[in-house]
């Protein structure tokens, strides 16, 4: 069958579809990648063919135009104690935010219009679309394909958010329920003679990645499959070769950190600068391997003599030599600790960082810091906790024996296969 895999040009958004794509085509499947043309390199890299289609988003405007309202989304809360706290106005406020500043941004019309009329010509039979990217929803739908979401967050939040406010509208006054997923995804799709549905927020089934026990139900179904770490291009650097000779700690502020952030995040923007995190840890026994790009190394003082400067190491080669690693909460560096048994230490800073260090921390898997609570003393005390103390060793053995236990992207290829042919054609002709 033709498996189009979409995402909106994120590097990490997209690096999570790559071992499904590889397991499609070694199965025998054509596969195609479509997104902004910007990721057209990250794409080929990879090995999978490329399909450039609609016009850039910029990242340079969307983050200078909307500082308000991305310290909205930034702030808005995950956690337990956060969704009970929601009400209507609070769901409203959401959807007000993120569909204009944030979904239909990376999902531009060019964008949107430009799968379609790719997914018109090609003729996919399955769409696979990570859970941002709403585009291969609608392109699913006018093309007549089957299509799945791909997610990743810890309990699909997403979804949960938007399972709330479905049901929390069914509960407002006629006049007062306002929509505006339904609204903007509903317009992409009258342009083509098909009507929005939840189907197109939630796909026709869910490809999961997340650990079975952080399933929330959502009446959604779902295909588990198992996160298979992928960094992208990278070298394995000689003294990775053979064990460590003491305790390894990896600290990273993650790709995302580097690339999209301007390295700002939580453990270079908190009142502490990275150099004092580093000497909190200059007494102790441990090798601290640290990852900074060149723009982050630069104007950096002297550094303990336990502190190992480096670039890039793919984390799947690193983290099976760790003992514990300290980084920023992002969903890559999360899931390939986790894949490893290697306990956390997540400076939570906004978005789903704090649920995923909430739930860590629950499972003995590691520790959470909130970014605004980040100390030298904090971090060192988290450290030595995360090394002396055995039940976080194994917790994050749990942890990685859940996620192993769970179908590899092979596994799943004859599932989708089964699921493409009950699903195709839905939107064809309506």
């Amino acid at each position: 069958m033709r498996v189009l895999l979409t995402s909106y040009a994120a590097k990490t958004h997209f690096q999570n579809l790559v071992p499904l794509g590889w397991a499609l085509h070694n199965a025998g499947h054509e596969v195609r990648v479509a997104s902004h043309p910007m990721l057209t390199r990250i794409v080929t890299s990879s090995g999978l063919t490329a399909a450039p289609v609609g016009a850039d988003w910029e990242l340079a405007r969307f983050m200078t135009e909307y500082p308000d309202e991305q310290r909205f989304i930034h702030g808005i809360d995950f956690t337990t104690d956060g969704r009970e706290r929601w009400d209507w106005a609070q769901l409203l406020g959401m959807e007000t935010v993120l569909v204009p500043c944030f979904y239909s941004f990376v999902n531009n019309a060019a964008f949107i219009d430009g799968l379609v009329d790719f997914a018109l010509d090609w003729r996919p039979d399955l769409v696979v679309w990570e859970s941002l990217s709403f585009a291969g929803a609608v392109a699913a739908r006018v093309s007549g394909a089957a299509h799945a979401r791909l997610t990743y967050w810890y309990e699909d939040i997403l979804a949960f958010a938007r399972a709330e406010f479905v049901s929390a509208a069914a509960d407002q006054p006629p006049t007062d329920r306002e929509d505006p997923t339904a609204e903007w995804l509903g317009g992409a799709l009258r342009r083509y003679g098909h009507d929005f549905d939840e189907e197109i927020v939630t796909g026709q089934w869910t490809i999961d990645t997340m650990p079975p026990s952080a399933h929330v139900p959502l009446g959604v179904q779902r295909v588990p499959m198992r996160y298979v770490p992928y960094n992208g291009p990278a070298e394995v650097p000689d003294w990775l070769h053979g064990p460590a000779d003491r305790p390894r700690i990896c600290l990273t502020l993650g790709v995302t950190g580097r690339e999209g952030a301007g390295g700002r995040t939580a453990m270079v923007t908190s009142m502490v600068s990275l150099p004092d995190l580093l000497d909190a840890m200059a007494d102790l026994d441990v090798e601290v391997v640290a990852t900074l790009d060149e723009s982050q190394r630069d104007g950096l003082p002297p550094l303990p003599d336990n502190v190992r400067l480096v670039d890039f190491v793919p984390l799947q080669a690193l983290l099976p030599t760790c003992a514990a690693i300290v980084h920023h909460g992002g969903v890559g560096t999360w899931f390939t600790a986790a894949t490893y048994g290697v306990p956390q230490i997540i400076v939570a800073t906004s978005w789903d960082t704090p649920i995923r260090a909430q739930r860590t921390e629950e499972r003995d898997a590691g520790l959470a810091v909130p970014a605004a609570e980040l100390t030298p003393e904090v971090l060192r005390d988290k450290v030595i906790r995360v090394l002396e103390e055995p039940r976080f060793a194994a917790g994050a053995g749990r942890l990685r024996d859940e996620l192993l236990a769970t179908p590899t992207p092979a596994d799943i290829v004859p599932e989708l296969v089964r699921l493409t042919e009950q699903h195709q054609g839905g939107g064809r002709g309506a």
